[in-house]
């Protein structure tokens, strides 16, 4: 199928940048996002992978033109802070996220408030993301809350995490780590949050879409894009599970915007 490319302002003819932090959910929204602009929209368009806050500065500074990962209302909250002048958030892409400590369904825990009075079974870890995540602030001040003395927060990354994850589970071991929904993580294995009755977590997140200031006066066509995109978990679900199986993000993306033409038809609407 070939698509017609428009003619494009000025403005229109530089690079698009997106930031993306290197979760599952990420690399696969935004690499969906990569697809559309490009098979669909004509636009060349640069993912560019940061740290969480780093997403957050680069926007506000106008060095990127936006993300589509952002965790409000809590998650990314403190770094929303520091920046929502100089940004723009044009609401939730996906709703009905979680985040939280997570095991596999076979550890007799169900609430963070044991976890200390287990610290020896999981060798006194929590296996965590990369430092700068939401995720990671979120559980120090777990720690805190629940007054965990034998348990200490690993931070690694996203890859480190699921990799550790699989081989305790392979062992049958104790593990609990950071865990957010979406994540192919959850379709892979039999997992279960641990209740938070101090909640910490919050409960229930979104991810929104943020970007520069600016961006719909120079790039409308853009920004609506931007503006419209939103889809449901299922959705999300299955371009990770594509992703995980063939290990190449963009291609995979290219080939789910092809099998969702109607969904590709709402985001480019007027």
């Amino acid at each position: 199928m070939i698509w017609c490319v428009s003619a494009s302002t000025a403005a229109e003819d530089k690079a698009v940048r997106i930031a993306y932090a290197q979760w599952s959910c990420a690399t696969a929204a935004s690499n969906v996002v990569k697809a559309v602009l490009q098979e669909k929209m004509g636009y060349d368009c640069q993912l560019v992978p940061m740290g969480a806050e780093s997403m957050w500065l680069a926007t506000a500074s106008g060095d990127v033109d936006g993300f589509v990962c952002a965790w409000l209302p809590s998650l990314h909250q403190c770094f929303y802070g520091k920046v929502e002048d100089n940004v723009v958030d044009l609401g939730p892409n996906l709703v009905g996220t979680k985040v939280g400590l997570v095991v596999p369904d076979y550890v007799p825990v169900d609430s963070i408030a044991r976890l200390d009075a287990h610290a020896e079974q999981f060798k006194g870890q929590i296996i965590g993301v990369d430092p700068g995540a939401g995720i990671m602030r979120l559980t120090e001040e777990a720690i805190n809350a629940y007054q965990m003395e034998g348990m200490e927060l690993i931070s690694g990354s996203g890859a480190f995490m699921t990799k550790v994850l699989g081989e305790k589970i392979k062992a049958r071991e104790w593990v609990v780590v950071t865990g957010w929904t979406p994540h192919w993580k959850f379709a892979r294995w039999d997992l279960k949050y641990l209740e938070d009755p101090k909640g910490v977590y919050n409960g229930s997140e979104a991810i929104h879409t943020m970007v520069r200031k600016g961006l719909k006066e120079e790039i409308p066509r853009l920004y609506q894009f931007l503006d419209n995109f939103y889809w449901e978990p299922e959705a999300i679900h299955q371009v990770m599970d594509m992703i995980q199986r063939s290990g190449r993000p963009y291609q995979s993306a290219v080939q789910w915007v092809h099998q969702h033409p109607d969904s590709v038809e709402a985001w480019l609407a007027e």
